[in-house]
């Protein structure tokens, strides 16, 4: 099958095509992120695109949101060629968008976002009123318990997602297209959102959705294409599809994240010793009395549900927060008395949850990006090496295999998974003595999930690295951990080693196990 054929579903059953694409291409210079796609979406049903990061996904769905232009071939709205400008010339035709970033503003409150350029109005200026109001509605819709004046800053980044799924529902689109949408949101969170899609569907709208969750979008979807390098590599309604199908079309096999590595550990790099961090509520910690080790060459996994106390952990131990009592420890010296930078410096760092907002500089390049945290290793008074600086970039790209043009390529070029492996690169590019990594495979493919994963067991085992990597994803515990450690309401739980099962963990998390 070639990219230039049509590819549609055969029989009524599958609904009628409301849009379509068409031969569509896109070229950034030399690189041609689209290669000629064909693609529908039908009526009333949940097309579910899925492919590896850089394969063209969020390229595709930009052109058909009016936010990206063609280099060449046609959109076709209700059987008429179209040419959107703008992602408000799209909405206009009721084409809605739920990015895999959050485009949201950070300074304005809950109800300013849903209708930031939407607003409501009346003969007196805007009705803040009835956009609390429906704000409100939304919230309850969403299960979500957010009032609507809360600054946005102030919401952690599950809550930020609802709230643009939310600013996407209050456009009542017919076509929404969700880019991600699940990727920082719990599992209670996943399934409300899911309850929302059916109810969309049943009443006509047509959902895009795409998502690295394969077994989650398998549940919602009616149709699953596969792109593969800007080319499109396979249809097929969900009756015929499974996971092996997805997999075998998205990177050519069928594999696992890898198994732990043998590796020869030596004495503790990380101590967490009676850590507690206060609720930002006042109401308890979020960190309770937590005692926690991780040898050299060991990597440690954190699992636990959405508010289990796995980012302020890290987050703490990091530099970022300010524990009320407790110590870390690095290499035996206590570092709680350090800022951030001399953690670095000494050998400890952190790849954040929320690349965008606290791992990349959007206006930076990607070679300026990956050697932003070792800048003093190539830096004499005023003046850097370009030569040494050249060498970071360049091994660091081949390191954690950054899909690039070259070290000159401005960030915001890549896909999300080749973001965060620019995140991991430029803190691995420290030399740390242990690295943690909060949520690393946020908005990654299974193929760069299962290349991060052996990164990280490469530097465990090679440079006796100290790794400790949290996850919402139970079926990531049971990868490359030498140990899996349960967080539940700020506290361990259990501990477990390789040999667990996913119910097991589900378990001890508090999770319910189906």
């Amino acid at each position: 099958m070639t990219a230039h054929q049509s590819i549609r579903p055969e029989g009524p059953a599958t609904g009628e095509v409301v849009m379509s694409a068409r031969h569509v291409a896109k070229h950034y210079g030399a690189v041609k992120a689209l290669k000629g796609v064909n693609f529908d979406i039908h009526r009333g049903q949940v097309t579910t695109l899925f492919g590896e990061n850089g394969a063209g996904k969020s390229t595709l769905m930009k052109i058909l949101a009016g936010i990206v232009t063609p280099t060449t071939g046609e959109i076709i709205l209700d059987g008429t060629p179209v040419t959107f400008h703008s992602a408000n010339a799209a909405l206009a035709s009721g084409i809605s968008i739920i990015h895999q970033e959050l485009a949201l503003a950070p300074n304005l409150n809950v109800r300013d976002n849903i209708f930031m350029g939407r607003e409501i109005r009346s003969a007196r200026g805007v009705d803040f009123a009835e956009e609390e109001r429906v704000t409100r509605e939304l919230m309850a819709e969403l299960e979500e318990d957010i009032d609507p004046l809360t600054p946005l800053e102030e919401l952690r980044l599950g809550q930020q997602q609802i709230v643009e799924i939310a600013r996407a529902l209050q456009a009542k689109s017919r076509i929404l297209i969700m880019d991600e949408p699940t990727s920082a949101l719990s599992a209670s969170e996943v399934e409300v959102l899911f309850k929302v899609i059916n109810d969309l569907t049943a009443k006509g709208v047509s959902i895009v959705y795409i998502s690295h969750h394969l077994e989650e979008a398998l549940e919602i979807t009616d149709h699953a294409v596969v792109l593969r390098d800007g080319e499109m590599t396979a249809y097929a309604p969900r009756a015929e599809i499974d996971l092996e199908w997805i997999v075998r079309n998205m990177v050519g096999e069928n594999f696992d994240l890898g198994q732990p590595p043998a590796s020869d550990m030596g004495a503790p790099a990380l101590s967490i010793e009676g850590l507690k961090v206060p609720d930002p509520s006042g109401h308890g910690y979020v960190v309770d009395g937590m005692d926690l080790q991780v040898k050299a060459g060991e990597i440690v996994c954190v699992y636990g549900l959405m508010g289990a106390g796995r980012t302020e952990m890290m987050e703490c131990a990091a530099g970022r927060l300010k524990a009320e009592s407790g110590a870390v420890k690095l290499q035996g010296h206590d570092i709680s008395h350090l800022s951030i930078s001399e953690r670095i410096a000494a050998g400890l760092v952190l790849v954040p949850e929320d690349r965008q907002r606290d791992g990349l500089v959007q206006t930076m390049s990607v070679g300026q990006n990956l050697s932003l945290a070792s800048i003093g290793a190539f830096t004499r008074g005023l003046f850097t090496s370009r030569k040494d600086e050249r060498k970071v970039v360049e091994d660091s790209i081949r390191e954690v295999t950054v899909k690039t043009d070259g070290g000159a390529a401005m960030i915001g070029s890549l896909s999300g998974g080749n973001q965060q492996k620019v995140v991991i690169g430029k803190m691995l590019a420290t030399k740390p003595e242990v690295i943690l990594l909060d949520e690393p495979s946020r908005g990654i493919d299974i193929g760069a999930k299962a290349e991060v994963f052996k990164l990280l067991a490469h530097t465990a085992k090679d440079r006796g690295l100290a790794v400790l990597y949290s996850t919402s994803e139970v079926g990531e515990c049971l990868s490359v951990a030498h140990r899996i450690i349960v967080m539940r309401r700020g506290r361990i739980s259990a501990e477990f080693d390789h040999t667990a099962t996913k119910e097991q963990i589900m378990a001890a998390s508090g999770e319910a196990v189906h």
